[in-house]
C-alpha cells in the first residue's frame, strides 16, 4: 500500500529533533563550531540510547542560536513533512531553547518561527501550530517560567502546551502549576507519558495534568485496565511507532502495541517525534504500519480524523482541513 501522496495530519514532532542532520552541520560550519562528534559515518545522528540521545539532541540544538536560525530551521523542518503529504503539523517548541525563557528574546524567536511558517503554508500547502514545552529534566521552576511565556504568546500560533524529556526525573504533579498556568490561558494540554515508565506513569500523568492527549503512551498496554480507562475517556495518544522501535522499546514493527490499542478503542494518532534521529517519515510510518498490521485506507482516514479531532488549532482551521481530507473525484 502507497501512501505517499495522501493528506497526513501529524500531532507529536520536536521541531529542534526534526532538524535534517545537513542544516545542523551546515549551520554549525556557518559559526566555526566542531560538533562531528554527534554524527556517524555516514553524516546521521549518532547515539547510543535514550539518555544520550538527549545529550546528542541538545548538542545539534546548541548552533541554534538566534531567531533566524529558527525561521531557517522551521522552513527545513516543515519542507520535509510537506514531501511526505503532511497538511497539518504541531510541533513543540521551548523557551529553554529559545531565548533562555526570557519573555521578549521568546516573543522574537516565536516570531521568526511563525513568519517561517506563514512562509510554508503559502508556498508548501502545510500549516503549522506549535505546542510550547518545558523540558522535564531541567526542573519545575524553569517550567514556571516556560509557562509564563506560553500564557503571554497563547493564541492563533501558540495552542498547546506539553512537557517532554527524561521522563524518570521527578513527577507528574511537580509540575502542575505550570500546566494550570497554561491550561487558564487557553491552551490544549498535552504530557509524554508512558514511553520509558509504565502504566503508572500514565496514570499519575492523567490524575495530575488531566491532558486531553498523551505523548507515546504506548506502555499502557502492559495494564489492560488502563487501556480500557483511555479509551472510556477519549484520551487521545501521539502514538510514534518508529521512534519506539529505533529506541528499543519494542523489537519491531509487528511487536508494536499500537495495533492492539487502536482494536481495544483507543483514540490513537500517528508521527514521528524525531524523524531524522530514527530514520522515518510519515510515509514511512504508514508504510510499515499497513505492512505490519494489514491496515487498509479506512483505518488510516480515522487516524487523520482522530488526529483532526485531537488537533490543538481553531474550528476554521479544522474546517478548512476537514475539506482536504474529503476523498478526492
Amino acid at each position: 500500500m502507497s501512501v505517499t501522496s495522501q493528506p497526513k495530519l501529524e500531532l507529536h514532532l520536536h521541531l529542534e529533533g526534526a532538524a535534517p542532520p545537513a542544516f545542523i552541520r551546515g549551520l554549525a560550519a556557518e559559526k566555526h563550531e566542531d560538533i562531528g562528534g554527534i554524527f556517524d559515518a555516514r553524516g546521521n545522528y549518532a547515539y547510543r540510547d535514550f539518555w544520550h540521545f538527549l545529550k546528542v539532541y541538545e548538542a545539534a540544538t546548541s548552533v541554534l542560536r538566534s531567531p533566524d536560525d529558527y525561521r531557517r530551521l522551521t522552513l527545513a523542518v516543515l519542507e520535509e513533512s510537506a514531501a511526505s503529504g503532511v497538511i497539518y503539523s504541531e510541533t513543540f517548541i521551548s523557551p529553554d531553547f529559545c531565548g533562555g525563557r526570557d519573555l521578549a528574546a521568546w516573543r522574537d524567536y516565536l516570531a521568526a518561527i511563525e513568519d517561517a511558517a506563514a512562509e510554508a503554508e503559502r508556498r508548501m500547502g502545510i500549516t503549522l501550530r506549535a505546542i510550547v514545552t518545558p523540558i522535564r529534566h531541567f526542573g519545575p521552576e524553569k517550567a514556571r517560567e516556560v509557562a509564563i511565556c506560553a500564557a503571554e504568546t497563547a493564541g492563533r500560533f501558540v495552542t498547546g502546551f506539553g512537557i517532554a524529556g527524561d521522563e524518570k526525573i521527578l513527577e507528574p504533579k511537580d509540575y502542575l502549576w505550570a500546566f494550570d498556568c497554561a491550561r487558564e490561558a487557553g491552551l490544549g494540554i498535552t504530557a509524554h507519558a508512558g514511553e520509558w515508565r509504565g502504566p503508572d506513569h500514565i496514570r499519575a500523568t492523567l490524575a495530575a495534568l488531566n491532558p486531553s492527549r498523551i505523548g507515546h503512551g504506548v506502555r499502557a498496554i502492559e495494564d489492560l485496565a488502563l487501556v480500557d480507562e483511555l479509551a472510556e475517556r477519549g484520551t487521545v495518544l501521539e502514538v510514534c511507532p518508529g521512534s519506539n522501535i529505533a529506541l528499543g522499546i519494542y523489537p519491531d514493527w509487528r511487536r508494536h502495541p499500537i495495533g492492539q490499542l487502536y482494536d481495544r478503542g483507543v483514540k490513537v494518532t500517528v508521527s514521528t517525534d524525531d524523524p531524522p534521529f530514527f530514520h522515518t517519515t510519515m510515509t514511512r510510518e504508514w508504510d510499515r504500519l499497513a505492512d505490519a498490521f494489514d491496515w487498509d485506507q479506512g483505518v488510516f482516514d480515522t487516524l487523520n480524523r482522530t488526529a483532526l479531532a485531537a488537533a490543538f488549532c481553531d474550528a476554521d482551521t479544522k474546517t478548512r482541513l476537514e475539506k482536504q481530507l474529503e476523498p478526492r473525484a
